[in-house]
């Protein structure tokens, strides 16, 4: 029994030595470790040196090369040479593009100036366009007077057509009558634009007859001076008066669609006499003249 007992006793040198084992291995497993760490470490040392002298030789060539350069441009500012074989400009790569990238880099490029390119040639267009269908009337009327009535009529410019001339060849009759309406009211004349209206048209020779008031003769035509004596080419018509047919009492208003009352009693139709003026010569005026008064005389006639 007691040497059984014995058996079960743990050995205390067998212990030992199982632990001095343990502790044999540990330390070869670290050392081990260690001894790679310190190799990985000297590796990446040398590979960090030959980095270091690979990029120490790259600045020196590169500096010695400026250096070159720098010596070669001083001799050739200096006249000493004409031209260095160190120093070369470099050219840049020819791109080839194909034709419709040609094209689209084209308009890439110049997308602004091609738009503000665009823009004038439509305006151009425009204009010519405007300018070449606008109708060239065969004959100007000039209504000086205020009178809304009389100048929206839908018949105005119907009206005197009819009694018109082809004089411009055109296969048409158009006669234009360009309202400028005149008062005594010198701000309300200014700030419409009368007042420059009245010197175009007066200066120049596109209008002889002209459809007016008292205030129109009184304020800007002297009769004398600009318009002919009607008395002398109508001497037995009731309306005529001096310089003046009278509109009131005609069939003006009728021919026009508009009430009697709305055709004042100082209303006239005159023809400008042929003078020179600012924009037009004597022989200008004459030459109007001769193309209207036939126009001038059938409206007299018809409204008689």
């Amino acid at each position: 029994m007691k040497d059984k007992d014995k058996t079960n006793i743990p050995d205390p040198d067998s212990e030992d030595k199982k632990l001095d084992i343990q502790k044999s291995v540990f330390q070869v497993n670290k050392e081990l470790r260690q001894q790679q760490e310190n190799e990985l470490k000297k590796q990446q040392e040398e590979i960090e040196r030959q980095y270091a002298e690979r990029e120490k030789k790259k600045r020196e060539e590169y500096e010695k090369q400026l250096q070159n350069e720098r010596i070669e441009l001083m001799r050739m500012k200096q006249g000493l040479i004409d031209e260095s074989e160190t120093i070369k400009e470099e050219q840049p790569e020819e791109i080839k593009l194909s034709f419709p990238k040609k094209i689209g880099n084209f308009f890439f490029h110049n997308k602004w100036w091609l738009g503000i390119g665009a823009f004038f040639v439509f305006l151009i267009s425009f204009l010519l366009y405007d300018l070449l269908s606008k109708p060239n009337p065969d004959m100007v009327i000039l209504m000086l007077c205020p009178n809304e009535s009389v100048s929206s009529s839908v018949y105005l410019e119907s009206y005197f057509s009819e009694l018109g001339v082809d004089s411009n060849k055109n296969g048409k009759v158009l006669v234009s009558v360009y309202y400028i309406p005149y008062s005594d009211d010198e701000y309300q004349n200014y700030t419409k634009g009368v007042t420059n209206k009245l010197t175009t048209f007066l200066n120049n020779a596109d209008g002889v007859v002209i459809i007016g008031d008292k205030t129109t003769v009184t304020d800007l035509l002297v009769p004398e001076d600009s318009l002919v004596d009607l008395s002398k080419i109508y001497p037995d018509n009731p309306h005529v008066k001096d310089y003046y047919f009278y509109l009131k009492d005609t069939a003006f208003a009728q021919r026009l669609g508009i009430p009697d009352s709305e055709i004042p009693d100082d209303m006239y139709f005159a023809i400008r006499k042929p003078k020179d003026i600012i924009n037009s010569s004597k022989e200008d005026m004459q030459e109007t003249y001769d193309k209207d008064f036939p126009v001038f005389d059938n409206i007299v006639n018809d409204l008689t």
